[in-house]
């Protein structure tokens, strides 16, 4: 059984929902797309950070030392790149070694 509330599911639900409508069909390109800022209003809403190291893991809702953009299920394009898109920030490439607290384990 999953330890994600409930209520978070249902906001990533609606999150990831949504960013499905935006543009069906059509997968991102991290080199076309700008570096998601941690400045930005909705990154700062997440508490989206570029290096995950500086994270406590006891902060996180799910504490694990070894979370990271690249390991969430919500990243998109090619392993091994160093900016990709995210399911949580349409438009934007975030940093494989990012976090934020939207971070799910990938199945």
């Amino acid at each position: 059984m999953s330890t994600i509330p409930r209520r978070k599911f249902i906001q990533l639900s609606a999150v990831a929902a949504a960013a499905c409508m935006a543009a069906p069909g059509r997968e991102a390109r991290a080199d076309e797309l700008p570096h998601l800022s941690e400045d930005d209003p909705m990154a700062a809403a997440m508490k989206y950070t570029h290096d995950a190291s500086k994270v406590d893991p006891a902060t996180r809702n799910n504490p694990a030392a070894d979370q990271n953009c690249a390991n969430c299920a919500l990243i998109q394009g090619k392993d091994g790149e160093a900016w990709r898109p995210c399911q949580i920030f349409p438009g934007k490439a975030v940093a494989a070694a990012g976090w934020c607290s939207v971070w799910a384990p990938k199945a």
